[in-house]
């Protein structure tokens, strides 16, 4: 049994990529754990056992009382009802069958995500302003915005600043109060200054949660990301606002923007040579007025005994604001004469980008975008994939998910084989136990009874399948099939030893191991429930364990009771007709 639970998460250490790191730290835990564990039971269990029972004279059962009559019920009971059970092999096979198409049908269906959505009690917000806006006009915007989300009722703290690598970027960091005092959850926080923000003009404040577990380096305003790449840049420009205008109307979206910053204010400056020459100016020295002006050109440093200081030479700021300080521009002559700046220069406004991102050799927008409340991430991969195919964008601009989007995008693809690895070396291992090619199947009966509880739970708990609850999946693996193995094993020693038929066997074994089936399930359901019921910061993360698990425990107990021991008995006959068949042909 402890072999088989190990072999359940073999293939999780031989992942790779990035999901392989994140379960691969979880496998060797608990795989360390029960090799430690299978030690202790084989060899300080028993050496206690012989120092700790002492050795008694017979004596009468004692009367049976309050638990010990209620589990005798129990077991009474299960007795008179797998005796019909077993009377009704086919149906209880049918309903099998249809356990498999449910569990494959729930597991396509359900609402997938990449991690649960963790309420810390911390948001991080970024600002993206007009492509125009200076410097002090942002920092009014970030003093509005800051006052806006202090003042709603769940904010504790505000913290944010301007400036960086971007003039029209901010950042804010807030602190919510604690769960014990306000009743909204992060999303729903923000679901309530989303439009409260959205009444600010010249600027956009996008909010998420802060998430314990988030993949990526890529910055971006929101959670998830959905890249564009071209080689052609102006193919880019053309159908990146399309695209952005199509995402942001799916409500499966929110916080739709993008990082493109080609919209950027500069002044366009032209020469007149012609002019330049007639007045005796060289072009060197209206450049030298202008860097001087404007360049922040470092002419000096500052030596102190502790620190240095650079000196920059700048106009005073007031005529950084303001297009008629060229008017007020001379330039020295050859002749030693003030020539205004006007006389032989002509300036207008354009537009010029704050930077050209890259991914790769290709020129890269990369559009940021968050989840409405409620939302799964793969309804809204699915609803992106949809507008992407019926915008009918050009084969010159790809379209990928990156960040945390992307690693969904491969853990989805690798789900159903990690479980498929799982279960094919649980086989191996069950097959070498029981040297036999059927028995192994019948033990994996069970599988199905904790995939259907396991998804239905989720679907009651409005939980969307995640990594965590696929951690709870293969710990199901492992934990469901030890009552198929107590069952099995019993059977299998009485029908060889015993002389007992099949059905005598299975049934013996059924009624014997009823009890410790029992209590090991509910020992396992009372672990699982504190992840279910935990609360405080971040403990959505912890939930989806636990859901699987319970819910799991929950089926497979009320199921695998009746449809293991009517397998075990179809898997026997098929063995007998196989024997048989070989016996005629030789």
């Amino acid at each position: 049994m402890s072999l088989s639970l190990i072999a359940v998460f073999l293939p999780l250490v031989m992942t790779g990529g990035l999901i392989g790191r994140f379960f691969a730290e979880f496998a060797i835990t608990l795989s360390v754990a029960i090799a430690i564990s299978l030690f202790v039971s084989v060899t300080l269990t028993p050496m206690m056992c012989a120092y700790l029972l002492k050795p008694h004279a017979p004596r009468s059962q004692p009367r049976r009382r309050g638990a010990g009559r209620m589990l005798l019920a129990l077991q009474q009971g299960y007795g008179r009802s797998l005796s019909w059970v077993l009377g009704h092999a086919r149906w209880v096979l049918l309903l099998l069958f249809g356990t498999v198409i449910l569990t494959v049908w729930l597991f396509i269906n359900i609402p997938k995500t990449f991690m649960p959505e963790q309420d810390t009690g911390r948001l991080s917000g970024f600002i993206s302003a007009d492509q125009s806006i200076s410097f002090q006009a942002m920092r009014g915007k970030l003093q509005d915005f800051m006052e806006i989300v202090g003042a709603d009722p769940a904010v504790e703290s505000v913290v944010g600043f301007t400036g960086g690598q971007r003039t029209n970027s901010g950042s804010m960091f807030i602190s919510l109060k604690p769960l014990s005092a306000r009743k909204e959850s992060a999303q729903e926080v923000i679901t309530r200054l989303r439009g409260k923000l959205a009444k600010e003009p010249g600027a956009n404040l996008y909010l998420n949660a802060v998430q314990d577990l988030r993949v990526g380096g890529r910055e971006s305003n929101a959670s998830y990301q959905y890249s564009l790449l071209s080689d052609d840049l102006n193919d880019l420009r053309t159908w990146e606002p399309r695209i952005r205008q199509a995402f942001a109307a799916l409500p499966e979206l929110a916080d739709v923007n993008s990082d493109q910053q080609d919209k950027g204010s500069e002044m366009a400056l032209t020469y007149d040579r012609e002019s330049m020459a007639r007045l005796g100016i060289d072009v060197s020295e209206a450049n030298a007025l202008l860097n001087n002006a404007f360049g922040q050109r470092q002419i000096s440093t500052i030596y102190q005994p502790l620190n240095q200081y650079k000196v920059v030479m700048e106009v005073d700021p007031r005529y950084t604001q303001d297009i008629s300080a060229l008017e007020q521009m001379f330039v020295i002559n050859s002749e030693g004469k003030a020539i205004p700046l006007s006389w032989f220069a002509k300036w207008q406004p354009a537009n010029a980008p704050l930077s050209v991102n890259h991914e790769g050799l290709s020129a890269a927008s990369t559009l940021s975008f968050n989840l409405p409340d409620g939302v799964p991430l793969s309804q809204a991969s699915a609803a992106i994939e949809r507008t992407m195919t019926a915008l009918g964008v050009p084969s010159s601009v790809r379209g990928s998910f990156a960040g945390t989007a992307q690693v969904f995008q491969q853990s989805q693809n690798s789900q159903v084989w990690l479980m498929l690895a799982a279960i094919v070396a649980v086989y191996i291992v069950l097959g070498i136990l029981y040297e036999s090619y059927v028995h192994p199947l019948t033990i994996l009966s069970t599988l199905p009874s904790a995939g259907v509880g396991a998804l239905l739970a989720l679907e009651l708990f409005d939980t969307p399948f995640s990594l965590i609850a696929l951690i709870g999946i293969l710990l199901l693996i492992g934990i469901v099939k030890k009552n198929a193995i107590m069952m099995v094993d019993f059977a299998l020693e009485a029908e060889r030893n015993g002389n007992l038929s099949a059905r005598e066997a299975i049934f013996q074994a059924c009624l014997l191991r009823f009890r410790p089936i029992l209590m090991t399930t509910l020992a396992a359901l009372f672990g699982a429930l504190p992840l279910v019921l935990t609360s405080g910061d971040g403990a959505e993360l912890r939930q989806p364990l636990g859901i699987t698990i319970a819910g799991g425990l929950v089926m497979s107990q009320l199921l695998t009771l009746y449809t293991t021991p009517v397998v075990y008995l179809a898997m026997d006959k098929l063995r007998r007709k196989k024997k048989r068949s070989v016996l005629i042909a030789e």
